[in-house]
């Protein structure tokens, strides 16, 4: 059986620990491979060779180091392909999502080719009599990025640009579900001609976490997982004296006016609700019309489209979207499911119990939708994370706008419309962190950020664009005369002015 082990110095992790986690096959149930759980003596050995090798890469000029993640990204589209089907056989969703997945992440890859201009610093001269004041950007040193399951490509390539083209050395702890990309991609680092122990790739669980929560070399730490764990990594990091961001979950809502073009809205919402089915942090699993009319509406159109979606395995060209990631978590959504329908929620399509013939023993849910859910009910103030889309109805614009304002997430929303001034006071007043219109999925460009409120992000910084650059670079500021001599001295006693 494929033993998946960490990727350190450039290499296997060498020693073998003797916990190791399954990974599944999601299309047939099967385990198809093993991943060595590390621990903290692990974490030590990357940490060793990230020390012996991050100055020399942060004194190495920012356009030899873009250089390097130029050769990287073109490595990277030349195997998109090898990639592609590694990550959908671990993770589940169709190859076409799977190369989405990898090519978002490669966008922010781009963005940080351009790193030489984005580190350029500010300069005053003459800030005082003889005096010139200037400052710029220097790598923390060692970060950490403890990504999850549900964008093993992207998530990694986002946080690992970033920090490592501002000059850092970067430890990856992947979810141990899938664990396979991360470790590809750190390979093809070095064959893009990143020093050894510049990216590096450690496995494990809980104990790992901590292990990099607590290690008094690793400067920063960036997470992306559920909301309650990501309040544990954020409180355990900054207690240690850290810089954290730390994203959680969310519960996303689309809210259609009256005046939509519901046609749009359907075709978007069966992408968003139930595209990687469902196991999206952006994904769009309620939607809220507003009106009885657009409701019924809306409702109508949506069940033959819901009904006409293909459920199937992850290299099925066909399909819509493929297994989830694992039965324990089949059985979590399923669980959601019937609690919906227990607190009173409507059932209109039921996933529950799919089979895929040939494939019985897979982890598939069929796609759900449910009417009248309502703001009380736990399965609508918790995240699902699969194919389940519930309806909450609102009588009105302000109706609407305050479910998504005072749910616990605030990572995103969309609003569709064709008025503009509706679109304007929405977007200005709805507290959630990103907002789309007539976007259903609306995460930023990379040179933008990515980042959600409330319990959706714990930090003060957020993913990518030049919050990236700022959360894994620290500012130095220098104020410097050169004195010939001439001038009076003044009275070292008092603090100094620029007058």
């Amino acid at each position: 059986m494929r033993l998946i082990d960490h990727f350190i110095a450039g290499g296997t992790g060498g020693l073998v620990s003797p916990r190791k986690g399954d990974v599944f096959d999601p299309n047939n149930g099967g385990v198809q491979a093993q991943v060595v759980l590390g621990d903290a003596a692990v974490l030590q050995r990357a940490v060793d060779a990230a020390l012996a090798a991050q100055p020399a890469w942060a004194a190495t000029n920012p356009q030899r180091r873009a250089r390097v993640m130029f050769r990287f990204k073109e490595l990277v589209e030349a195997n998109m392909d090898e990639l592609a089907r590694l990550l959908s056989a671990e993770h589940g969703k169709v190859i076409a999502d799977s190369k989405g997945d990898i090519q978002r992440g490669l966008e922010v890859v781009e963005f940080a080719c351009g790193i030489p201009h984005v580190l350029k610093g500010e300069f005053t001269q003459g800030a005082g009599p003889g005096i010139d004041v200037y400052s710029f950007r220097q790598p923390i040193g060692i970060g950490a990025g403890i990504t999850p399951f549900n964008f093993p490509g992207m998530i990694p390539l986002w946080m690992s640009a970033i920090a490592i083209a501002t000059g850092n050395a970067f430890i990856i702890k992947p979810s141990e579900r899938d664990p396979s990309v991360p470790v590809r991609l750190a390979e093809l680092f070095i064959e893009a001609g990143l020093p050894e122990g510049i990216c590096q790739v450690v496995h494990g669980d809980k104990e790992m976490v901590d292990a990099i929560l607590d290690h008094p070399a690793i400067g920063a730490v960036s997470f992306v997982g559920s909301s309650d764990i990501a309040h544990y990594v954020y409180n355990r990091g900054v207690a240690a004296g850290k810089r954290v961001q730390a994203m959680g979950g969310a519960k996303n809502h689309g809210i259609v006016m009256p005046d939509a073009d519901l046609d749009q809205v359907v075709n978007d919402l069966a992408g968003a609700a139930f595209g990687s089915a469902g196991e999206r942090c952006m994904a769009l699993p309620v939607v809220v019309p507003v009106g009885a009319d657009t409701a019924e509406r809306l409702k109508a159109k949506l069940i033959p489209a819901i009904e006409a979606l293909k459920v199937g395995i992850s290299t099925d060209p066909e399909a819509h979207y493929g297994p989830v990631v694992t039965q324990a978590h089949k059985e979590k959504i399923e669980g959601w499911i019937a609690k919906c329908v227990e607190e009173g929620g409507e059932l209109i399509i039921d996933g529950r119990g799919f089979k895929l013939q040939g494939h019985e023993d897979g982890f598939f849910v069929g796609p759900t939708l449910i009417d009248h859910v309502t703001p009380d009910m736990d399965s609508y103030h918790n995240e699902i994370f699969g194919p389940v889309l519930q309806i909450v109805r609102a009588d009105g614009f302000e109706e609407a706008l305050s479910l998504a304002s005072k749910h616990q997430y605030g990572n995103g929303v969309a609003l569709f419309t064709r008025n503009g001034r509706a679109a304007r006071e929405f977007a200005a007043r709805v507290n959630v962190g990103m907002v789309g219109i007539n976007v259903p999925i609306p995460v930023p460009v990379a040179y933008h950020t990515f980042g959600g409120w409330k319990r959706s992000a714990f930090g003060d910084t957020n993913q990518h664009g030049m919050e990236g650059v700022k959360f894994w670079t620290k500012v130095k500021t220098v104020t410097q005369r050169w004195p010939d001599g001439s001038a009076e001295l003044g009275n070292a006693f008092v603090i100094p002015t620029m007058g």
